[in-house]
This record gives structure tokens, C-alpha cells and sequence, in this order.
């Protein structure tokens, strides 16, 4: 099957699987018209995709319901993932691109590497666990260990948590956060959160910050334990 996979297909699969990843709450299913949209084609493109994909066993269609990845769909979309976030680390360890930036740039590139230098660029950078924006490196088989990280906006006032990942890969977001400091690795400390979905206020280091929900629901964090 994979012969029979082009690289837009594959990308596409990884749009998929990147679009559920990253939904507040989890969801099973896609519908088309989120899929237009997601990936910038019409719904007749989208549907010759969603048949095509089908077929090949990598999604699954059900009416009124939407498109949802098969186990099969998973794999070939994390084995794509896998290949860009590798490129990502390596344009920014090895070639010191902007880690801001160089999320297309690395699209572009794995496209046309082999799983030879795919590899080659894996242990040049010493075997990295994540991209650059903190989001885990699948294995050579296409797993990934189960994420247990939450988003930020999901945290109760009074703990503290890390930071992990960030889901946007939108320049001025990644931009705002990085001058905010709530870049991978970063400590911080939850002091309020207002009610309905009201804004949180941050303790990092000696410094607060006040974000809003939109913002915390970029950002995915571990939460370490209750400091008060």
C-alpha cells in the first residue's frame, strides 16, 4: 500500500490526523466541510480524496457522521509526521534556521528525502524526542506513545505545570507565546483562572502574565503538582 501513496496524500493524512490531535475535545470524526476547509480545496476535491483514501483503507466514511482515520490511516499520517519534525530539528540544530519558522520550510523538504537520509538526519541530531515545538517524534513504525499532557486552559488555579508543546504553527502566535515565555520546557504557575471561560493569570519566575482561552487552548502543558 504505501507505493500507492503520494505525497500529498500522505500529507493530507497527516492534516487529518493533526486536525483531531489538536481538538479540545477529542472527536472520532472529521466532517467534509472541516476538511475543505482544513486543507484548502473544494468538497468534490475532498471527496475524491475521502473515496480514494477509503479504498486504500486509510479512512473510513460514514454518512452523517463524517471521516475518521482507520489504525492503517494513523500509521501512514504519523510516519509523515515523523519525517517532518525530524527536518524541523535538523534545520534548526544543523542548519540554525528560527525555530519559528520552520515548519513549511520542513514540509517542503521532507517531501523528497529518502528514509536513508531521514535517518541520518534523526542521529545527526542525536535522536531527538520532539520538534522544536515540543511535539513528540513518532517511532520508525508510525507509534506514538499516548499523550499525557493536557491543555493549559483545562488547569486549575493553584498548580504548576510545564510546558510540553505547542499546537499553532502560525509565525505571529508562536511569536506571542515565545515573548510571553511559554515556550517548551518553561515552568509556570496557575494562580487564577476566571469563571466561564474567563482569563488565566500566570506565575513565571518572578513575572505574571494573563492570558486569555484561546491562547491557553495553543498551548499543552504537564501538570507537576499543587503549589498552593
Amino acid at each position: 500500500m504505501p507505493s500507492e501513496l503520494s505525497n500529498k496524500m500522505r500529507a493530507n493524512l497527516a492534516d487529518i490526523y493533526r486536525f483531531i490531535d489538536r481538538q479540545p475535545r477529542p472527536a472520532d470524526y472529521v466532517s467534509t466541510s472541516q476538511l475543505a476547509e482544513l486543507l484548502l480545496v473544494s468538497p468534490p476535491a475532498v471527496n475524491r480524496m475521502v473515496n480514494r483514501l477509503s479504498k486504500l483503507g486509510l479512512l473510513e466514511h460514514q454518512r452523517y457522521q463524517g471521516v475518521a482515520m482507520t489504525d492503517a490511516g494513523r500509521v501512514e499520517a504519523l510516519k509523515h509526521i515523523r519525517r517532518q519534525r525530524i527536518a524541523e530539528v535538523f534545520l534548526v540544530q544543523v542548519m540554525g534556521l528560527n525555530w519559528l519558522q520552520v515548519h513549511e520550510e520542513a514540509g517542503r523538504l521532507s517531501d523528497g528525502l529518502s528514509e536513508a537520509v531521514v535517518q541520518r538526519m534523526y542521529e545527526m541530531t542525536n535522536q531527538p524526542r520532539a520538534c522544536p515545538h515540543g511535539e513528540p517524534i513518532p517511532d520508525a513504525e508510525g507509534a506514538l506513545p499516548a499523550a499525557e499532557d493536557v491543555f493549559l486552559a483545562d488547569v486549575e488555579a493553584g498548580a504548576r505545570a510545564r510546558v510540553t508543546r505547542l499546537i499553532t504553527r502560525e509565525i505571529d502566535r508562536l511569536q506571542y507565546v515565545e515573548a510571553l515565555g511559554l515556550v517548551p520546557g518553561r515552568i509556570c504557575d496557575v494562580i487564577h483562572v476566571a469563571p466561564f471561560e474567563g482569563p488565566m493569570q500566570l506565575k513565571l519566575g518572578r513575572e505574571f502574565r494573563i492570558i486569555g482561552q484561546n491562547l491557553a487552548r495553543l498551548i499543552r502543558v504537564e501538570v507537576m503538582a499543587q503549589v498552593c
